[in-house]
């Protein structure tokens, strides 16, 4: 008997649950994953993400090349293709994890259907977070609404078992014994060859980032914050694509403690938050949580948007963040933060627009952080910031990038700045081809109040 192992959000083939499942099924093990062509085709032709998963699936090929079997990989649609792929391969059942996003639940669901009318079950499994779904829910059994009880909440209900690694080695001789065949290039998929190589992609690159971060997360509740230095873990992208497993990362943290660790461990919690919210709430993808502010009348200047895009707002923190963005497909997350507020309370363009811009360029895109994330900068969502607290970007500039050094480098114009001007360079009687401001942050606040009062009266 065989069964197939279907890949999608968990690249790894360590401590992963529904290759686990899979291995100790009794049957052997194809392991397959489908490039997904309702996703890819609106995707630019340059996309990193594309490039980062390709690269994962190498190395993932190449460990299971050693074990003589082999990673089956497709282009098309996976509620054609897997159905395909099963009968070809005589499978018994399809292995796979949960990908709680509206969009896959229903694709899992069509899958589903088809499979079972061939008489072939599809198994799935939680693998991408500790806690999911309706996991933790209220004593009146409703989702939680404020993260400070439902993260009291999900560490009351933390246990050894709930952490345990699902061991795959000892059971690597399940694989299928298979021919090698060739992998599909990039460019036969529509995409450019991208050098991935600083995003450090798959496995390996997860670990050693992992490791490295071990090394400083005893200062991250110190470091987090400033963009100008080398503070957060920068394992995003892996969290997103499943090259590392959460399990490790959070037993980790609790191994290690202190209020570096706990404070990373915090934001862990966070992005369960955030997907639990997207499970109950799936209307939240287009909608705002706070539903009196779903049709605000944002002006929506489009010259001031594209201006955005492009970090040139002539407010160098804003500038600088994007113009990161734009060129590595980063952005640090107290940026992401002032660049969200900047946009939707400085330049009162919908905080859906912006969303949409970080969904196309972000290499870590993941919907229920993103989403929450906007929500929470544009005071529209769950325990969001309040309407009223409204981040200033000069002030913002200089308590978090104080000297400079993190404007200097993706706004090179100011870099002859010093550092008392750098922040807010319209202020001071010097030349440089930096644009001027596109609005007067004291006005626009009274604008953006005024607007969200809307949505209250």
């Amino acid at each position: 008997m065989t069964a197939l192992l279907w890949l999608r959000r968990d690249l790894r083939l360590f401590d992963q649950a529904a290759l686990h499942h899979a291995l100790t099924s009794g049957k052997q093990v194809v392991c397959v994953f489908i490039f997904d062509s309702t996703i890819l085709a609106p995707l630019p032709r340059r996309d990193r993400r594309v490039a980062f998963i390709w690269h994962s699936l190498k190395q993932i090929k190449q460990e299971l090349n050693r074990h003589g079997s082999d990673l089956i990989v497709r282009h098309g649609d996976p509620q054609q293709l897997i159905p395909e792929l099963a009968l070809h391969y005589q499978a018994s059942a399809i292995y796979t994890n949960h990908d709680i996003e509206p969009q896959a639940i229903q694709r899992d669901g069509k899958i589903a259907q088809r499979l079972a009318k061939l008489g072939i079950p599809l198994h799935d499994f939680k693998d991408q977070t500790i806690f999911e779904k309706d996991d933790i829910l209220t004593q009146s059994g409703t989702m939680y609404q404020v993260f400070t009880p439902y993260k009291r909440a999900w560490l009351a209900r933390l246990n050894e078992p709930l952490l345990a690694s699902y061991p795959i080695q000892p059971h690597l001789n399940q694989l299928k014994p298979l021919p090698m065949e060739a992998m599909p290039e990039l460019t036969g998929l529509g995409f450019e060859n991208i050098d991935v190589a600083n995003l450090q992609p798959g496995m390996d690159g997860g670990e050693i980032l992992f490791n490295d971060f071990c090394q400083r997360i005893e200062q991250y509740h110190l470091s987090r914050d400033f963009p100008g230095i080398k503070g957060v873990s920068y394992l995003s992208v892996h969290l997103r694509f499943g090259s590392v497993s959460i399990r490790e990362l959070v037993r980790t943290a609790l191994q290690i403690g202190g209020p570096g660790a706990e404070c990373w461990l915090s934001e862990l919690i966070w992005r369960e938050f955030y997907q639990q919210l997207l499970w109950h709430r799936p209307e939240l993808v287009s909608h705002t949580f706070k539903t009196h502010y779903d049709e605000l009348p944002f002006p929506n200047n489009r010259d001031y948007f594209s201006a955005w895009c492009a970090g040139h707002t002539g407010f160098p923190i804003v500038d600088a963040a994007m113009r990161q963005l734009n060129q590595t497909g980063f952005m640090h997350n107290r940026l992401r933060m002032i660049a969200a507020s900047f946009l939707v309370k400085d330049l009162l363009v919908d905080w859906r627009w912006g969303e949409q811009y970080f969904a196309h360029h972000l290499n870590d895109f993941d919907l229920a952080s993103n989403n929450g994330g906007w929500q929470w900068a544009a005071s529209t969502g769950c325990d969001a910031q309040p309407y009223f607290r409204i981040f200033n970007p000069v002030t913002q500039s200089q308590r978090f990038d104080p000297q400079g050094e993190f404007i200097r480098r993706y706004c090179p114009e100011l870099a002859h700045l010093p550092d008392k001007a750098i922040h807010a360079p319209w202020l001071c009687d010097i030349h440089c081809h930096y644009p001027a401001p596109l609005v007067d942050h004291a006005q626009q606040r009274q604008a953006a109040l005024a607007l969200f009062k809307q949505g209250i009266d």
